[in-house]
């Protein structure tokens, strides 16, 4: 007699990409008249958002209003490097913030139509995820 089939279990991995495919917030451009979209899915680190504010900055020449929607606050841990397993779970090594697509990341105001494409392409440059410059 045929027995049904066994189905696989998956084990519930930290980070797992669940839930929607597509963001359902932040998809506007509420502060600013310009803002760059992400188009893909990724973890996004403080620092990546750090150099991407800078480049920023550096294109306005000090000009302008940038506003950041992004937030890391999810916590990443790692185990120090040659280390055994069963020692439990490591110490905190950076932080994240999880992005999907159609999430507006930076905004920029007060500067012309150029200049703030330009900025914002040379930031999407700097992050781990394809965008795309978005108007009001």
């Amino acid at each position: 007699m045929l027995q049904p089939k066994k189905q696989k279990h998956r084990k519930m991995q930290k980070g797992r990409r669940k839930g929607r495919l597509t963001e359902t917030r932040g998809l506007k451009v509420s502060f600013g008249t310009f803002g760059l979209q992400s188009r893909s899915a990724c973890w996004i680190t403080a620092r990546q958002i750090e150099a991407a504010r800078k480049t920023i900055t550096h294109a306005l020449k000090r000009g302008g209003k940038v506003w950041i929607r992004i937030f890391p606050d999810k916590p990443i841990t790692k185990l120090p490097p040659e280390v055994t397993l069963g020692g439990g779970k490591g110490n905190i090594d950076h932080y994240v913030a999880p992005v999907k697509p159609g999430r507006i990341l930076f905004e920029i105001d007060g500067v012309s139509r150029e200049i703030a494409t330009h900025a914002l392409k040379m930031a999407g440059h700097k992050l781990p995820v394809k965008t795309k410059v978005v108007e009001k």
